[in-house]
């Protein structure tokens, strides 16, 4: 196979840090560029430094630059900062892995335009075993539609910015679809005070924050005398990084267009 060259964005953030240990352990995936704002600390030092490795890469702030050096850029930072990014991708005809979440639907339909110039993985969670949930979940809804209440649990650490996360959303529009429902018209975002009965046909959620974990999704489905949980725990980031190198090496060569990790893990 052809060694991809990646653009790291956020390399001085914990997921960027993980996706360059990554980098380093694929010999399919060459570190071509990481940058980060042109003010962030690590500026100008070695990528690989943190780990111990001398990569001779160092941390840009030119992120045009950055993404000029590689074939995809992958980008796990925030959405104002992987549109700006997604922009300079589009026009210079480079493919991009995107890992952040908490788009707006303005922001996803920027990434939708994006995707018919250049192709596209686009996904709320990266890591393999995720998305085995994702599939587990839609057989589960549509076994137990009738009789059972679903909630979806989540939490992460204290420095997240946006919830639910967007796994737990990308969740239950799964769960929401297996039942002939739109998910927007159905979740319940956390309750309070006196809410009366829960409302047949609704998909509660949860968003816990606090700590360092990494992230824990459960989705509950609870009926009469019984209860099934499927749920994923992540140990780390590193899963998330090895579904991102794994998306990149899937859109070497390929037509622009938009995808999710159920494409790269051949799901569909």
């Amino acid at each position: 196979m052809t060694t991809i060259r990646v653009a790291i964005a956020g390399a001085a953030g914990r997921m960027g840090r993980m996706l360059i240990e990554a980098a380093f352990k694929d010999e399919n995936i060459t570190l071509a560029a990481a940058f980060d704002r042109p003010d962030a600390p690590s500026a100008g030092r070695d990528a690989g430094e943190f780990a111990g490795l001398a990569s001779g890469v160092a941390i840009g702030g030119d992120a045009g630059e950055a993404i000029a050096a590689a074939d995809c850029l992958i980008d796990f930072t925030r959405p104002e900062g992987t549109l700006a990014h997604l922009a300079h991708a589009a026009r210079l005809g480079k493919s991009v892995v995107i890992g952040t979440t908490g788009f707006d639907a303005a922001g996803k339909e920027a990434i939708a335009e994006a995707a018919r110039r250049i192709p596209i993985v686009f996904a709320p969670n990266m890591a393999v075993g995720v998305n085995a949930m994702f599939r587990l979940l839609d057989m589960a809804a549509k076994i137990l539609a009738d009789g059972y209440d679903v909630e979806i649990i989540e939490t992460h650490h204290r420095f997240k910015v946006d919830a639910p996360s967007g796994t737990a959303l990308r969740m239950g529009e799964i769960i929401a679809r297996a039942l002939g429902r739109e998910l927007a018209e159905c979740a319940i975002h956390g309750r309070e005070g006196l809410t009366g009965e829960r409302r047949a046909g609704t998909i509660g959620f949860s968003a816990i924050r606090g700590g360092d974990v990494v992230g824990e999704h459960t989705a509950l489905f609870a009926g009469i005398g019984e209860r099934i949980e499927i749920t994923h725990k992540s140990g780390g980031r590193m899963p998330y990084a090895l579904g991102a190198l794994r998306a990149a090496r899937f859109l070497a060569g390929r037509a622009p267009g938009l995808f999710d990790m159920q494409d790269v893990l051949g799901l569909r």
